[in-house]
């Protein structure tokens, strides 16, 4: 239970997808103008990310390992995301239309999201069994949730500030970006 926990917080908040190993940069980026729109992001990643640990987890450790087809796992696992992520986009433009437009064209982008292919080659690279792949692909998926609202939040505060003319829109996101991940090093010491 400990190691899940190291693992856990180790993924979420010290070696932060977003902000340490620079992973899922485009829908940071992209979506994270309102805190709306990157919770609704970050819920949509937490969903694709947990299930395609389940799954390429499985199919990497009880079909490729004995059919010794290991060989084919970035192929299957980009299969697996694409489908998942097609399942969430037809279930949110029937269930969610507003937060479907809202996405636009980031949420079909999840299926290239390198953060997502990363963690399933990750679960496979450190030799993680199924469950503890799933501990880890969502532990990640709130690492980039708690990161894409943090900035949000601090874009929408932003806005009605004075910047110079210079720094108005994508510089002062980058630097904002770049002051978040200077701050989540403090996690470094944590584990």
């Amino acid at each position: 239970m400990k190691e899940l926990l190291i693992i856990a917080i180790g993924s979420a908040l010290v070696n932060n997808v977003v902000l340490s190993q620079f992973f899922g940069i485009c829908p940071f980026l992209g979506v994270s103008k309102q805190v709306k729109t990157a919770s609704g992001m970050g819920g949509a990643v937490i969903f694709v990310i947990t299930l395609a640990s389940l799954f390429t987890g499985a199919i990497y450790r009880f079909l490729l390992v004995p059919l010794q087809f290991e060989y084919l796992q970035t192929i299957l696992f980009i299969l697996i995301i694409a489908a998942l992520v097609q399942f969430v986009e037809m279930f949110l433009k029937k269930t969610m239309p507003a937060l479907y437009q809202a996405l636009g064209v980031y949420l079909p982008l999840i299926t290239t999201n390198c953060a997502v292919l990363g963690v399933a080659l990750v679960n496979v690279q450190k030799d993680y069994s199924v469950f503890t792949g799933v501990v880890n692909g969502f532990a990640t998926a709130v690492g980039f949730t708690i990161s894409i609202v943090l900035m949000a939040g601090i874009r929408e505060r932003i806005e009605y500030n004075d910047i110079p003319e210079s720094f108005k829109g994508t510089p002062i996101v980058l630097i904002t970006a770049s002051l978040m991940a200077v701050a989540f090093l403090g996690f470094a010491g944590l584990i």
